[in-house]
């Protein structure tokens, strides 16, 4: 390994020692100053709570309202919605890439609902599914669809024609084309897309589960707001954040390993 390989890993190393640093710093200075804005009464620990009664809400959730059920409940409505959405828009981006008469057709379409707000759909949704789990993925599967395979076929569409030349000129089929170029060189936008439709997820099922569930963080969080149990709600916003970061990083993780 040459010295210049060697102090450019270190300056690698050093930089992500800073901004782990940094980011630790930020979040323990304002979980401090949170914490002492509500002891002090700066700002309403009725409306804001504070970091240790948030601690202490967690505790008490564990034991008397079952906060693991409500936890896989939300985890298990995400994966879902988020798997089915994920390969739904890879199917179908690669139709729209692969035929560009049914993409000329459907792009408006495709816009349109990319505009329209999701939650108008929920009572429909509940209507045609039933108040139940199902019409809870559907909700979610909506917000995270489109999205995804915009996000998708817009990364196939970026792909050098240069290269997609250089395959035909070497006789290669449209099936070798898309198996061996389009989807290897469009990795990078597909695990953005994971990325993106991660977060939509996980927004999308709390949306549901403020209408129709009986269980799930989003039915803890609209159960504290009605209760005016509001470390409850915060409790629930918070772990709801632990949750995004955790899946965030797997995905990450995921990201690092494919692309090496």
């Amino acid at each position: 390994m040459s010295k210049e390989h060697l102090t450019y890993l270190k300056k690698l190393k050093k930089e992500k020692i800073i901004v782990i640093s940094s980011q630790l710093i930020i979040l323990i200075g304002f979980i401090i100053t949170w914490e002492l804005l509500s002891t002090y009464k700066i700002i309403n620990p009725f409306i804001f709570s504070s970091p240790s009664k948030i601690i202490e809400t967690i505790k008490n959730l564990f034991i008397s309202y079952d906060l693991v059920h409500h936890i896989l409940t939300t985890l298990y409505e995400t994966l879902i919605a988020f798997t089915l959405g994920i390969t739904l828009s890879f199917l179908i981006a690669i139709i729209l890439y692969e035929f560009k008469i049914i993409n000329k057709i459907i792009d408006p379409y495709l816009t349109m609902l990319n505009s329209l707000p999701k939650v108008a759909l929920g009572p429909l949704i509940i209507i045609i599914a039933g108040a139940n789990t199902k019409s809870i993925i559907v909700m979610a599967l909506l917000i995270n669809l489109i999205v995804g395979i915009m996000s998708i076929y817009n990364g196939f569409n970026n792909i050098d024609k240069d290269l997609i030349k250089l395959f035909k000129t070497f006789h290669a089929s449209r099936l070798d084309i898309l198996l061996k170029l389009t989807i290897p060189a469009s990795y990078k936008t597909i695990i953005s897309s994971l990325k993106l439709n991660i977060s939509m997820t996980l927004i999308g099922v709390i949306m549901g589960e403020f209408l129709v569930s009986k269980s799930g963080l989003g039915y803890l969080i609209i159960y504290g707001t009605q209760v005016f149990n509001l470390n409850m709600v915060m409790s629930g916003i918070v772990i709801l954040i632990i949750i995004s970061f955790v899946l965030y990083k797997i995905i990450t993780y995921i990201e690092k390993k494919l692309l090496k």
